[in-house]
């Protein structure tokens, strides 16, 4: 029943999008995800990710089978592609490969529907499910960020920009590294800023790798946070909207931008106010959900092994470096994205294994503390400007404050080590 009222969620969420999307003159999420059932597809590897993610529930050799039928199938649409001259979008716009996985997770479903029953077909109707809600997440993504350009004309990006002073303006300085770096340093950044999803089902199939033999998957994994920061975030976009210093302070925002300050020259500081800007750039800054989502990948890293803790803390610090480096985020957005993240893990974790006052009084302080930071950001930006002694260290404790609470109450929540067996005494020789 839980599954079904999901689902039935979902599908009116989708709708809903879907509706508000054409309002606009533009396709929808559903529209989006079956052209690319022929089409080139946007994002290739996101849609192999979300297969390998329906595959945990499938012994190892269907696993084969499935990456082999997808790969035959994206053979196929390659040859006929090729035959008939169709040159499809390069990357990030599109990817020549793709259809083929989308085919396999389509044919799962039929076949969960039509060839299985009981439990089985029960789980393979979840793995089919997640791997879909990963691939509609980057759809309903897009879609969200359309209705932001087109229903918020007014950006505050002023005020963030004037807060920003009291952190001493880390998107101006990551700019000035990053291109320092040159174009090596630029790319890495920006495959680990886009394969960001990728990165999270290499760690929900760690999570996940044992759902086949168990025939259940456990009662939280990345992928639940995952899809919650993604249903959550957009709503905040549309209470604070920003674009980012790059649009805002940059070359990218053209005559819309206060001045082509970014990353060279510092905002000025002088009383901020709602600028208008144009109706095609996203209001996807506040909070930064990229830095969100890599937050989360380093959190559900930690209970992997060393080569995957690793992987998620290089991928939050690149993630961190690209977001600021390219302009895309202010260092405001980037704190508010970091408690945004730690208060929906602690809500989750705290339903999964029930509500105790330790779990409440995380989930409180912090939406107590999310909430102070946009409301400082937008009423206070300018004395915070003029008193960065005071309100940069406060900032950066009152954020730390929660990822202690965090720390302090996970632990607790953390299984006590089984006491090791002692020896019984022997007795001894007379």
């Amino acid at each position: 029943m839980l599954w079904s009222a999901a689902g039935v969620i979902v599908l009116g969420f989708l709708v809903a999008l879907e509706i508000a999307a054409r309002h606009y003159g533009m396709p929808g999420p559903m529209t989006n995800q079956a052209k690319e059932v022929i089409l080139p597809p946007k994002s290739g590897p996101l849609l192999y990710a979300g297969m390998a993610l329906m595959t945990v529930v499938l012994p190892w050799r269907e696993r084969l089978i499935a990456l082999a039928a997808a790969a035959g199938i994206d053979l196929v649409f390659l040859t006929v592609r090729w035959a008939a001259d169709i040159k499809p979008p390069k990357p990030p716009l599109g990817h020549p490969f793709g259809n083929g996985a989308l085919w396999v997770l389509l044919a799962y479903a039929v076949i969960a529907l039509t060839r299985r029953t009981g439990t089985d077909r029960v789980l393979l109707l979840k793995g089919v499910g997640l791997g879909l809600l990963l691939v509609a997440g980057r759809k309903t993504g897009d879609t969200w960020l359309l209705i932001t350009s087109k229903t918020r004309p007014q950006v505050l990006d002023q005020y963030v920009a004037t807060a920003d002073h009291a952190l001493g303006n880390p998107s101006w300085l990551a700019g000035r590294l990053v291109a320092a770096t040159g174009t090596v340093g630029s790319h890495i950044l920006d495959y680990v800023y886009i394969q960001l999803a990728v990165a999270a089902v290499v760690v929900a199939l760690y999570q996940l790798r044992h759902v086949a033999t168990e025939r259940r998957f456990p009662r939280h994994h990345l992928v639940r946070t995952f899809l919650v920061i993604g249903l959550l975030g957009p709503g905040i976009y549309m209470i604070f909207p920003v674009v980012g210093p790059i649009f805002a302070y940059g070359t990218d925002g053209g005559h819309w931008a206060v001045a082509h300050l970014w990353p060279d020259t510092p905002a000025p500081l002088r009383t901020p106010h709602a600028m208008p800007f144009d109706q095609i750039t996203p209001r996807n800054c506040m909070p930064s959900l990229h830095t969100a989502w890599a937050t989360a990948i380093f959190l559900h890293s930690r209970t992997g092994p060393r080569i995957l803790r690793f992987a998620g803390t290089f991928w939050l610090i690149a993630t961190l470096g690209a977001t600021l480096g390219f302009g895309y985020h202010y260092g405001a957005d980037i704190l508010a994205g970091v408690v945004f993240t730690l208060t929906i893990e602690a809500a989750l974790r705290s339903l999964e294994r029930g509500w105790d006052r330790a779990g409440t009084q995380l989930v409180a302080h912090g939406a107590a503390v999310f909430t102070a930071l946009l409301l400082s950001y937008r009423y206070l930006a300018t004395p915070m400007a003029h008193r960065p002694w005071l309100f940069g260290p406060l900032l950066v404790l009152t954020t730390a404050s929660v990822i202690h609470s965090y720390l302090r109450t996970t632990r607790l929540w953390q299984p006590a080590p089984a006491p090791l067996p002692q020896p019984e005494p022997q007795p001894e020789p007379v």
